[in-house]
C-alpha cells in the first residue's frame, strides 16, 4: 500500500522573489496499490514506473510532482458550435471529459490554448482569424487544467482588444490559474516569473512564439506576446533558473504538418539546453513529433517534446495526411529531488489522444487512443476528408514518430 500526500500552488514571482499572484492551493491526500506497469507501445512512449516493493506499507516522503501537457486547443467553426446550446448558451465540457482523469490527477496540467478567448462581444470565428468564447476557458479549468498557454502565432488574430478581454476573463473568473505568454504591461513582461510549487519543488514555467501570422505589434507596445529571442529567453531563463530548482520553456515554433524537428527547432532547443533549461514542451505543428534528449554545456541534459500536436481540433482542408492532425500527444513527466538535493526527471512518457468529430451539440471530444475501437473511427468525421483515417492509422503514425526513443532504454 502506497500513501501519497500532496500540497501544491502556483504563483507569478518577480526577480526580488515579490509573489504578484498568489496561485491555488490544492491539497490531497490518497492510497494507491501500485503495480509493476507494463508500457504499451500504442498508447504510451517513455520509461515505466520503477517497481515498488509488493506487500508493504510505504510512505513516500520524496518529493515528486506530476506533470502534463497537452497540445492545440483549436476553435474551428465545428468545434466552436459543438458547445452553443439553446437561448445562445455555450457549454465545452464535452471536449475534455474523456480524458478528464488523466488531468486532473496530474499535479501541474498545461494546455496551449492556440487561440484567444475574446468572448461574443467580438464576434466568436474560426480560421483563418480565430476567436473563442469564454466558456471554453471554464470548461479547461473544470476538467482541471492549472496553467494555460496564450502566447501562439493566434494571439494577435483580434488585436489587442483581444488579449485584454482573454486577461480580464481569466483575472476576474479564474485568478489561480497560471496564464503566461500574454500581458498588458512591459513590467510584467519585464518582471513576472510564473513559479509553481509543490512538495517544496520549485518549477519555472516560460512560453514564447515564433510570431504571429504576419500581424504586428502595437508600435511602441512589445509587452502583449512574448516572441521567441535571444535577448528575451536568455533574461527571463536566467531569472528562472534564481527562482525555480526546474525550468519548463513552452515553445509555439516548427512547421505545420511535418513530423520531424526543424532546423529551427533544433537551434533553439540546443540554445535553451546551453542555457540550463530542464524541459521543453513544443506545439504548432499540429501533428506529433519526436522526442529526444539534448545535452548542453556542462552536461546539462534537456527533454524536448518537439510537437505534442493537436488537442482538439477540426480542420476545414481535405487530402493525404489531414486525417493525422486527429492525432496529439500528452506529455507524461514526473519529477522528483534526489538524495543530493537536485530536481531532475524521474519518469517520462506520452499518452496518445485523438480528436473524434461528429456532427451535432456536444459530440466533438477527444479520446485515449487506447479508448477509442475502429467503429468510432468509422464514423469520425475527419474520413470524408482523408479516407486514410482508421485506428490503425493513428496506431501507426505513433509507433513511426516514436519508434526512436522506443527503442531506447538508457535514459
Amino acid at each position: 500500500m502506497l500513501g501519497i500526500y500532496l500540497v501544491g500552488c502556483g504563483r507569478y514571482v518577480k526577480q526580488d522573489t515579490e509573489v504578484v499572484n498568489t496561485r491555488l492551493e490544492q491539497g490531497s491526500s490518497k492510497e494507491e496499490q501500485v503495480d509493476e506497469t507494463k508500457v504499451e507501445i500504442e498508447n504510451t512512449v517513455g520509461q515505466s514506473i520503477q517497481d515498488i516493493e509488493k506487500d508493504k506499507e510505504i510512505v513516500i516522503t520524496e518529493e515528486q510532482v506530476s506533470i502534463i501537457m497537452v497540445g492545440d486547443v483549436l476553435l474551428h467553426t465545428p468545434v466552436t458550435e459543438s458547445g452553443k446550446g439553446e437561448n445562445d448558451v455555450y457549454n465545452y465540457a464535452h471536449l475534455f471529459k474523456e480524458v478528464k482523469e488523466d488531468i486532473q490527477e496530474a499535479d501541474l496540467a498545461i494546455v496551449n490554448q492556440e487561440v484567444i478567448l475574446g468572448g461574443k462581444e467580438l464576434g466568436l470565428s474560426g480560421y483563418p482569424t480565430f476567436n473563442g468564447p469564454y466558456e471554453v476557458g471554464d470548461a479547461l479549468v473544470e476538467a482541471g487544467f492549472n496553467v494555460v498557454l496564450h502566447a501562439t502565432n493566434h494571439t494577435l488574430d483580434k488585436g489587442k482588444k483581444g488579449i485584454l478581454n482573454t486577461l480580464n476573463f481569466w483575472e476576474t473568473h479564474y485568478p489561480q490559474v497560471g496564464v503566461l505568454g500574454i500581458q498588458d504591461t512591459q513590467k510584467e513582461q519585464e518582471d513576472a516569473i510564473y513559479v509553481y510549487e509543490k512538495e517544496g519543488i520549485k518549477i519555472a514555467i516560460l512560453n514564447y512564439t515564433y510570431g504571429t501570422n504576419g500581424i504586428p505589434l502595437p508600435d511602441g507596445q512589445p509587452y502583449w506576446v512574448n516572441l521567441l529571442g535571444e535577448d528575451r529567453l536568455k533574461k527571463d531563463i536566467n531569472k528562472a533558473k534564481a527562482l525555480a530548482d526546474f525550468v519548463i520553456v513552452c515553445p509555439h515554433w516548427g512547421t505545420e504538418y511535418t513530423h520531424v524537428a526543424t532546423k529551427e527547432q533544433r537551434y533553439w532547443a540546443e540554445f535553451m539546453a546551453h542555457e540550463g533549461v530542464d524541459l521543453i514542451l513544443g506545439t504548432h505543428p499540429h501533428v506529433i513529433e519526436p522526442i529526444e534528449w539534448i545535452e548542453g554545456k556542462n552536461g546539462h541534459k534537456t527533454l524536448v517534446y518537439y510537437s505534442l500536436g493537436n488537442f482538439v481540433n477540426s480542420t476545414s482542408e481535405s487530402g493525404k495526411g489531414v486525417a493525422a492532425r486527429m492525432l496529439g500527444a500528452m506529455a507524461k513527466i514526473t519529477l522528483e529531488r534526489d538524495e543530493k538535493g537536485q530536481v531532475g526527471i524521474k519518469e517520462y512518457g506520452a499518452q496518445a489522444l485523438v480528436t473524434h468529430l461528429q456532427k451535432g451539440r456536444g459530440n466533438i471530444t477527444t479520446y485515449r487512443l487506447q479508448d477509442y475501437t475502429e467503429a468510432l473511427a468509422q464514423i469520425n468525421e475527419i474520413r470524408k476528408q482523408d479516407e486514410a483515417f482508421s485506428l490503425s492509422y493513428c496506431k501507426e503514425i505513433w509507433q513511426q514518430v516514436f519508434k526512436e526513443i522506443l527503442e531506447k532504454t538508457d535514459f
